[in-house]
């Protein structure tokens, strides 16, 4: 019986080999021999932790966004910690955001294409990690209203996923088109962004 940890390591090796192959030629070409050899395993491993290639890209898919919200809760929790405000904790996500999508572009690339797509066995899980990972922006935006950092009169829903939108489509443009750019850079340029400074406006906060 295969050990919990050694199947997790398994698993993520298959992770990776779907991840780059897709990104590389498409799901639809890659076939499960290409992603057993790229991963190094014998392609019963593949069916032993997967039914079929679906269901390892909607893992895939279920996997990658969890670490994305994990990443974002934490950098909210940090940088309230921290003493930050709640403003703050949204800059931090926007790093924490811009780091994961630097560490995983491939994965973020077939996020981003998969979110165009309504034809997909796994549409409804892949609505599902996308709510999970805008709702801890949500509850953010949530507190910096109740707080009085921002004004009630922000569509909650709609601009929490207009940052996590904001983050993943500058990031990809950034490493298409600007990868001279370092992370601090975009980030920079992001939390002005996010400040309401880019035309000479008084911030989110109201403040000068």
């Amino acid at each position: 019986m295969e050990s919990s940890t050694r199947r997790q390591a398994t698993r993520q090796k298959l992770y990776e080999a779907a991840v780059t192959l897709i990104a590389e030629q498409g799901f639809s070409a890659t076939t499960v021999d290409e992603i057993a050899e790229r991963a190094g395993v014998a392609k019963g491993t593949v069916y032993y932790n997967f039914a079929s290639k679906s269901v390892l890209f909607e893992e895939l898919l279920r996997h990658g966004v969890g670490l994305l919200t994990a990443s974002l809760r934490d950098a909210a929790q940090k940088a309230e910690a921290e003493g930050g405000s709640k403003v703050d904790a949204l800059d931090a996500m926007i790093r924490a955001g811009l780091v994961f999508i630097d560490q995983y572009p491939a994965f973020t690339q077939l996020y981003v294409a998969e979110l165009w797509r309504t034809n997909r066995a796994w549409q409804s899980t892949l609505a599902v990690v996308r709510q999970e990972a805008v709702a801890v922006v949500e509850g953010v935006l949530r507190g910096a209203v109740d707080s009085g950092e921002l004004s009630e009169e922000i569509d909650i829903p709609l601009t929490a996923a207009a940052l996590v939108g904001m983050v993943l489509v500058a990031a990809l443009d950034w490493q298409a088109f600007q990868p001279e750019r370092s992370l601090d850079d975009v980030h920079a340029a992001l939390s002005l962004l996010l400040q309401g400074r880019v035309g000479g406006s008084q911030p989110l906060t109201g403040r000068a």
